[in-house]
């Protein structure tokens, strides 16, 4: 091994280091200047962004014994994951003073979680993913329970805790029972073992379901869902918009490589068992969405729902498919963190106001901000000239592409369901008097509105000209096709 060697892991030492030094300065940091750990935290992912851009040089290898692959579609979700941990990082600064949380473990805990979905994303082996899955969880069961005074975060922490322990032991019999039937967990090995082998064992069979199982958790697509909606409600705004797109987006980069490089002999067994889980996912988030009075709760079934939606093009199994599964993260990350950044800033002290009466007449109390919630909203239901209907017609478009007509066509139906509860908000913004003695909202501060910035002008960019970043993601896709 030389130092070239170790070039690949960078961005995953510097975040590790980046998170010591948060917690080494911690004890010596005032509290009104709590702040600039946030600040450090920002400076740590784009560090180690920038540390990434030089293995993108299309080149794949193996490296550690195949333990780590570096290729495009790992540099690519590794970008994503940075950018995530960065907005988090840089919404939560005002968020945590509000809320009397503004501690250094809290950016800390961001840049671990942040290196595990790196690790996810970049792995060979079902070890290393499986150490990867447990950073990022720890690291999220932590923060989900962040605000320790208030009792709907510690009771939202303990069920993710509990559920997420559960669906550890799932992945982790999964692993075992794989190693067993094939004597390797390196994904490349044990597509080779199941190749020479004249006839599947069923312990083979038991150990991919219940990795399938795990990673449903994880997701949380039905009928795995149960601590999503509890959990994404009670944690902290902040914590809340960081968990709905990050620990998604490494699921399912690594349920991507997991599938298509150690079990493509499979493909028509996982495939019909996604198939099923798409559908109900959708159908399950999107009309139990329609009841919802919560804003937090309501896009936390949406998330569930969009879920649903990403796993159309996993079944499709195509470039074109797995493509629009890289370029639906990225939009479906614009549109999520954008929304919950307004929602975290109207939330008030102790996430007070999350109701939908709550919105009432904000498009004249605040007319930009309710602008810009209101494109996010479009862009989650699909509407066109947007990166959601862009995202949602080329992952329906592959499934057509493969014959998946029928589940092309759910989806479809799902998306106009969505329509109700996302313009259901819209309704309560223009047409809903506010109610009497109801606060006039602050203004975005400073940060956030750079966020709320970026992510409409985005998501407007990916809507009308979104060739490069599709082909970015299309080129991801190679890597594992």
């Amino acid at each position: 091994m030389t130092a070239a060697d170790y070039l690949p892991v960078l961005p995953q030492i510097i975040l590790v280091l980046g998170g010591m030094v948060i917690l080494l300065l911690e004890p010596f940091t005032a509290p009104a200047r709590k702040s600039r750990l946030g600040q450090i935290a920002v400076l740590t992912t784009f560090l180690a962004a920038y540390s990434l851009s030089f293995e993108w040089n299309g080149r794949a290898r193996d490296l550690f014994s195949g333990m780590l692959v570096v290729d495009s579609f790992s540099i690519f979700f590794q970008w994503l994951f940075l950018v995530i941990t960065g907005i988090s990082a840089l919404i939560s600064m005002r968020f945590n003073e509000r809320e009397s949380i503004s501690r250094g473990e809290y950016h800390a805990l961001l840049l671990f979680a942040c290196s595990g979905m790196c690790l996810m994303a970049a792995s060979g082996d079902l070890i290393l993913t499986f150490l990867g899955i447990e950073i990022l969880s720890i690291s999220t069961y932590i923060l989900a329970g962040f605000k320790r005074s208030d009792a709907r975060c510690g009771e939202a922490a303990l069920k993710y805790f509990i559920l997420g322990s559960f669906a550890t032991a799932f992945l982790l019999y999964g692993i075992a029972l794989i190693y067993g039937s094939c004597g390797s967990t390196n994904y490349r090995f044990i597509q080779m073992a199941i190749s020479v082998q004249s006839e599947i064992p069923a312990t083979l069979w038991i150990g991919v379901g219940l990795l399938i199982v795990g990673f449903g958790f994880k997701l949380a697509t039905v009928p795995f869902h149960a601590w999503a909606p509890d959990v994404y409600e009670g944690a902290p705004t902040a914590v809340t918009a960081f968990m709905t797109v990050g620990p998604k987006a490494a699921g399912f980069a690594a349920l991507l490589r997991i599938l298509l490089q150690a079990f493509p002999a499979l493909e028509s067994d996982w495939t019909s068992i996604l198939w099923l889980i798409s559908i109900l996912t959708m159908t399950v988030g999107n009309v139990v969405a329609v009841r919802q009075t919560n804003i937090k709760r309501m896009l936390a079934y949406s998330a569930i729902a969009h879920g649903g939606y990403i796993l159309v093009g996993l079944v499709a199994n195509s470039r074109a498919g797995l493509g629009a599964v890289a370029f639906y993260l990225v939009a479906y990350t614009l549109m999520n963190l954008g929304a919950l950044s307004i929602v975290l800033s109207f939330s008030r002290k102790g996430d007070a106001c999350v109701h939908l009466d709550d919105y009432a007449g904000l498009g004249r109390l605040a007319p930009l901000s309710a602008a810009a919630l209101s494109l996010f909203l479009i862009s989650l239901a699909g509407i066109p000239l947007t990166g959601g209907f862009i995202g949602k017609f080329y992952l329906f478009g592959a499934a057509i592409a493969e014959g998946y007509v029928g589940l092309a066509i759910i989806g479809v139906l799902n998306s106009v369901v969505s329509v109700y509860y996302y313009f259901r908000v819209m309704v309560y913004m223009y047409m809903r008097d506010p109610r009497e003695g109801q606060p006039r909202p602050e203004p975005l501060v400073l940060v956030v509105s750079a966020v709320v910035l970026i992510a409409a002008l985005g998501i407007l960019w990916l809507g009308v000209s979104p060739g490069r970043i599709l082909d970015l993601a299309m080129n991801s896709a190679l890597a594992l096709k």
